[in-house]
């Protein structure tokens, strides 16, 4: 059986080359982030993490999980100098680099919300609101609509329509265009899968 934890800890050390190679505070303002000498101090689902050439740390010193790890590394690296202008929403399919976790992410990400919420429409909204997702600004036709800002640059719109007689309940999570410019799709795909895990657990108390 290969060393995962290995392979985990090369991935972070690769990475964290990468960061180093970086001017972390000059980097801040595009992110929406926080500069802090030669780190910065960036939002991810209303947690604070620390990002700097010694690594990532949360609020208690702790280095999160690797998931949390890669995203916050990609979304470093792959900032654009300028902020990209196109912010309709899309599917994540419509990404160009969507292709091998489309299913992926209709089956661990919309279906797994639609699914756990099905005839639970206000529990949805209790949840989402506990994760800091507020009603978007335009008038949607939907039973649930809920945005959320996991980063700052990279917004999530969720869409829920309840079961009724003639359909099942169904879900969308969509993207801002701009969202590529900040991630590739596997940390999209990360990012979606967070979202709903999240929303399930808290739907359980286990998140507050």
């Amino acid at each position: 059986m290969p060393d995962v934890s290995g392979v985990f800890e090369e991935t972070y050390a690769f990475y964290l080359n990468r960061i180093a190679e970086l001017d972390l505070a000059a980097m801040a303002s595009r992110l929406g982030a926080e500069a802090d000498g030669d780190r910065i101090v960036i939002s991810f689902f209303d947690r604070s993490y620390t990002v700097g050439p010694q690594g990532i740390t949360d609020a208690h010193g702790r280095r999160p999980s690797f998931d949390t790890c890669i995203v916050l590394f990609k979304h470093i690296i792959l900032c654009p100098p300028d902020p990209p202008a196109a912010r309709d929403w899309t599917s994540f399919r419509d990404f160009k680099d969507s292709g091998p976790l489309t299913k992926y992410f209709t089956h661990e990400v919309e279906q797994t919300v639609s699914g756990y919420f099905a005839g639970r429409k206000e529990a949805l909204i209790t949840a989402c609101k506990g994760l800091g997702g507020r009603a978007p600004e335009m008038g949607l036709a939907y039973d649930v609509s809920m945005r959320f800002e996991p980063l700052t640059r990279v917004p999530l719109l969720l869409l829920f329509n309840d079961r009724d007689e003639e359909f099942p309940a169904q879900c969308s999570v969509l993207f801002e265009q701009r969202a590529q410019n900040y991630l590739d799709g596997e940390c999209l795909a990360i990012l979606g899968n967070m979202l709903a895990r999240r929303l399930k657990q808290w739907d359980a108390g286990e998140v507050r």
